[in-house]
């Protein structure tokens, strides 16, 4: 009696597509691995080896690391001015929209925690490669939201005449992002709450008043 031939394993039936949890799953793994190592550092079987699969596994999902790296990036940049976009068009006045846009922001932080610190350490050298081109653009569109913010404050008098724009668009920017180096989702404070507190310390300053 002839026995039946067992089914080939090929490339097609190794490995089914990704479903979107598997692939959102994926890619939160590769985050990780860029933002603790470093994107030079990192290669596709450490991704591999952190995601419990093989290399070539990791293949049937994404073509390289570029791939994975944009995919990380496009999804935080996108989901940010989503929110910005929201808070810019929504009529605030100017101290209102800068708290609006630093609450988002430390939410994004809580979101896409590994993302932000891979654009904080890698987006200068990312800029020069066609591929991140788009990193750029994020960064003058930031860059005029923050300071348009700013000097609309200045302008309306909400904020003090003598106020430096860039120098405090500055200083903002990098306090806010800066804590993608430390917070952790999940900890003794929401989101919401680091924000409240970092702009009362900016806007009221820490000291006891008379």
């Amino acid at each position: 009696m002839p026995t039946k031939k067992k089914p080939q394993v090929t490339a097609a039936t190794a490995e089914p597509p990704a479903a979107p949890d598997r692939r959102s799953e994926l890619l939160g793994t590769a985050a990780e691995v860029f933002a603790e190592q470093g994107y030079n550092a990192t290669t596709v079987r450490k991704i591999a080896d952190h995601a419990g699969m093989l290399a070539g596994s990791l293949y049937y999902h994404f073509d390289s690391k570029e791939s994975m790296l944009e995919e990380i990036l496009r999804t935080f940049l996108d989901e940010l001015w989503d929110g910005y976009d929201t808070v810019l068009g929504a009529g605030l006045e100017p101290r209102e929209t800068l708290e609006a846009l630093v609450t988002e922001s430390f939410r994004e932080i809580d979101r896409h925690r590994a993302a932000v610190a891979i654009y904080q350490k890698e987006s200068k050298q990312l800029v020069a490669q066609e591929r991140f081109g788009f990193l750029a653009e994020s960064q003058r569109r930031f860059e005029k939201a923050w300071l348009s913010t700013l000097e609309r404050g200045v302008a309306e008098r909400a904020f003090r005449a003598d106020l430096d724009v860039r120098l405090t668009y500055r200083f903002v920017r990098d306090t806010v992002w800066v804590a993608a180096s430390w917070y952790r989702p999940g900890g003794q404070h929401s989101p919401d709450e680091i924000a409240r507190q970092y702009l009362s310390m900016v806007l009221d300053g820490i000291a006891v008043r008379e």
